[in-house]
């Protein structure tokens, strides 16, 4: 094939394709819009299926918080009563060994008064010794004089 009939050819297959072109970028527009248009509902699709998802899982998010706080409150009820018990506990064995102690003491306080009495009637008893010896020695100085 010579040059020319090459570039007749060629110069066909141009026309050709040159024809058909309109009409292929026409189709090739319709099809960029018709999946322009499929994109945006899988996105609108996806978007209202996204915030569905988000709605229920902010459902879940708050029945769970709320179980939880329900759990919470529930120990914590336990844990004041547990420690109200052991107060009420501790300030009966307090006032139980504060009763004793008072007790301890009030028998310290009448043995230690007790002992104090037998104390000073010892000394008024001795003083009174000395008193009778000093009248004595006084009558007997009255005597001999």
């Amino acid at each position: 094939m010579t040059t020319e009939e090459r570039l007749y050819k060629l110069e066909g297959i141009v026309e050709g394709v040159m024809a058909t072109l309109p009409e292929r970028i026409t189709s090739l527009e319709n099809r960029m819009d018709l999946l322009r248009q499929e994109l945006k509902g899988d996105i609108a699709a996806l978007r209202q299926e996204f915030k569905g998802e988000m709605a229920a899982l902010r459902q879940e998010f708050k029945a769970e918080m709320a179980a939880l706080e329900g759990r919470l409150g529930e120990q914590m009820a336990s844990l004041r009563q547990e420690l109200k018990a052991e107060m009420g506990s501790l300030e009966g064995r307090l006032g139980e060994q504060m009763a004793s102690l008072r007790q301890e003491l009030k028998g310290d306080m009448a043995s230690l008064r007790q002992e104090l009495k037998g104390d000073i009637n010892t000394a008024l008893n001795r003083l009174m010794l000395y008193f009778s010896a000093l009248a004595v020695l006084l009558a007997l100085l009255t005597l001999w004089r």
